[in-house]
């Protein structure tokens, strides 16, 4: 089961930053096994893309973005198996949140902040724009943790 928070088109009109992308997906995985997908570079690469990630406070490491070439990231806050959070690129904030709801049962949530309503990406391309691709791609991408971690 997963849900997503409806963009807000408000927002738009206002000077107020563009709302998080917000994922919710409920896994029946252990959150061990859910933290090893969501915290180590192979887990990582199953379900989201390649990457150089180390699970150390304040390491960098490159997603490799496939035609949108390679991004910089910080990890930022590390606190196993509950939450990590990262910095992707120089404006983008991504932290994925692990709450078991019941032995064997995980809430995954991923939360991709730092959306402004006139920013404008590294790739030239408007927030708003991007925004609303990126959580439709989050969507899809949250679900495919959910198939590698229940296969």
């Amino acid at each position: 089961m997963s849900r997503s928070e409806p963009f807000d088109p408000s927002s738009k009109a206002s000077g107020r930053p563009l709302p998080e992308i917000r994922q919710v997906q409920v896994l029946r995985a252990p959150i061990e096994k859910v933290w090893e997908a969501a915290a180590t570079s192979q887990g990582i690469e199953a379900w989201f893309m390649p990457n150089t990630f180390v699970a150390e406070e304040g390491a960098e490491f490159i997603l490799h973005a496939g035609p949108f070439g390679d991004s910089r990231c910080r990890v930022t806050e590390l606190s196993p198996p509950h939450r990590l959070r990262f910095d992707w690129g120089e404006q983008w904030s991504v932290a994925f949140e692990l709450k078991e709801l019941e032995p064997g049962v995980t809430e995954f949530t991923l939360v991709h902040g730092g959306w402004s309503k006139e920013g404008v990406t590294e790739f030239g391309q408007a927030h708003r724009e991007v925004r609303e691709r990126m959580n439709g791609g989050w969507a899809g991408i949250v679900k495919k943790l959910a198939a590698v971690l229940e296969a």
